[in-house]
């Protein structure tokens, strides 16, 4: 089973059912056999963009979905997170791979995250899909 770390736009793209997300991305994150984490900087950013109104989800909506899946978890900044955190990239995508090291390195899991972000690509520290 494939642990999918979710990057903010297609977590935003996905609930609001936007053609924007591409269609790997669409099917990883309805398929209900993987396990979709959310790292709390993804929920930290849709808090921001509800506020400048670049999005239509807000916070509560993200959590009242996460409290309906039984394959998605909101995981927290500790420190092993911390101490993944990839310098070559900015600090809020950092948190997002880092998050995926920990499911992959420390707890063994097939891990690919799912964003579009070109810098996370190309930084080859992890699986993505888009």
């Amino acid at each position: 089973m494939t642990t999918y770390i979710v990057d903010t736009h297609a977590l935003v793209w996905f609930l609001e059912k936007n053609s924007r997300l591409s269609d790997n991305a669409n099917t990883a994150l309805a398929d209900a056999n993987t396990q979709i984490i959310l790292p709390t900087i993804v929920l930290t950013e849709v808090i921001f963009l509800y506020a400048k109104k670049k999005i239509s989800i807000n916070l509560s909506a993200v959590l009242s979905q996460v409290a309906n899946s039984s394959n998605c978890i909101v995981y927290p900044l500790d420190e092993e997170v911390v101490s993944r955190i990839p310098t070559g990239i900015n600090i809020h995508d950092a948190i997002i791979v880092a998050t995926g090291l920990v499911f992959k390195d420390l707890m063994g899991h097939d891990v690919a995250i799912v964003t579009k972000d070109e810098l996370i690509k190309q930084s080859n520290l992890i699986r993505t899909v888009w």
